[in-house]
């Protein structure tokens, strides 16, 4: 098999380097087996969470601003997200200012926890000009149905007594008034195109209350509380907006965000791997290519649904390119990837270690399994 062109797409190794980090490993191990005329295109991918914003900076010629927020508990942060000043586009990630790693185990609490730091981040790209926000919502450490984010941008949410609720999810059950009149203009002028990778409702089972409300620091009551706040939220959004949006895929995202963009934004939910691979132009690069590398932290049953290494290998297949991915570990079930165009699966690991010690060892050990690969594609010439 000759190896003329390699397209390098990896996610980030969560915790132990980035997808650029990665992809340059990997072109690093190859290279020392394959001839120098190989050609290799390097694009750092992302699923719509944690590296969104690094994937798209080079794509969309995109530089960092950086601006003060409020993290989830209302405490001063330096958050960053991206411009491109030729499009007027700005790609943010709620993590940034919202997200669940910002906010230690034993803090953590959906009932207080707040979007206003995502909202300063929109309004921060409104000043810079933008007319276009790419929005990346997973990995939020709120249930607050975005009205924090939207609070910061003018809209108004009141009790009974016309006061402003408190942030969070719990107070929304006394939420009275929803007061538009503040409501930055600038926002008629914006799309949102929302990177979204789960499918929940609002409310309910699957809402996001009961599915996403424990990792956040719910306990059952909690989240039946939240829930019903919720509920009574969006009971107020259709009688005073005349708007319903509690049942469309993707409403529960980030603890109800997904309903606040929805009911008061120009927005469509998208997997955030689509959205990737359409700012990349990957398709275009594949021209040519013989071989795509792909991967990310952890390969197993649920990286089917939309994760980075299958939305890599479905176009790749539309040209018959074939796939391989690497992983930091193989978990439960993860030969379902085979059924959706991946070729092979490698687990970069050289030894067992401690997981901080493979963390450490990251791109090192993705590098000399990189290597091996090659050393394996060659054996296919001698037989």
């Amino acid at each position: 098999m000759t190896i003329s062109k390699v397209i390098i797409a990896p996610d980030s190794f969560k915790e132990s380097m980035s997808a650029m980090q990665a992809a340059q490993a990997i072109q690093q191990g190859m290279s020392k087996i394959f001839p120098h005329d190989t050609h290799y295109e390097l694009i750092p991918m992302a699923d719509g969470g944690e590296g969104t914003t690094d994937a798209l900076m080079h794509a969309l010629n995109a530089s960092y601003v950086s601006t003060t927020v409020l993290d989830p508990l209302q405490r001063p942060i330096q958050a960053q997200y991206g411009f491109s000043a030729t499009t007027n586009t700005a790609v943010i990630e709620m993590a940034a200012a919202s997200g669940l790693d910002l906010v230690s185990t034993t803090e953590r609490n959906p009932l207080i926890t707040t979007t206003y730091g995502t909202g300063q981040l929109i309004k921060s790209a409104l000043d810079q000009g933008a007319e276009r926000i790419i929005l990346g919502i997973g990995g939020s450490a709120t249930n607050d149905g975005g009205t924090g984010m939207l609070s910061a941008l003018g809209v108004q949410f009141l009790d009974a007594q016309q006061q402003p609720l408190q942030a969070g999810g719990a107070d929304l059950l006394r939420l009275a008034t929803i007061d538009l009149s503040k409501l930055d203009s600038r926002l008629a002028h914006v799309s949102f195109e929302v990177a979204c990778d789960v499918t929940n409702p609002l409310l309910g089972s699957q809402g996001a209350s009961v599915i996403y409300g424990p990792q956040k620091g719910a306990n059952v009551q909690m989240v039946q509380q939240l829930d019903k706040a919720l509920a009574h939220y969006h009971n107020q959004i259709e009688v005073q907006l005349n708007i319903s949006v509690k049942d469309i895929a993707g409403a529960g995202a980030a603890g109800g965000l997904g309903t606040g963009l929805l009911a008061f934004c120009h927005t469509t939910l998208k997997k955030g791997i689509d959205v990737v691979l359409t700012e990349t132009k990957f398709d275009t690069h594949l021209q040519g290519a013989d071989l795509v590398i792909t991967g990310e932290g952890k390969i197993d049953h649920q990286t089917i649904y939309g994760k980075t290494p299958i939305g890599v290998a479905q176009l790749a297949k539309k040209y018959n390119i074939p796939v391989i991915a690497l992983s930091g570990s193989l978990g439960e079930g993860y030969e379902a990837v085979y059924q959706h165009g991946i070729d092979a699966v490698f687990n970069i690991l050289q030894q067992p270690h401690d997981l901080l010690t493979a963390l450490k060892n990251g791109v090192l050990n993705i590098e000399k399994t990189a290597e091996n690969i090659a050393r394996v594609i060659t054996l296919t010439e001698k037989f």
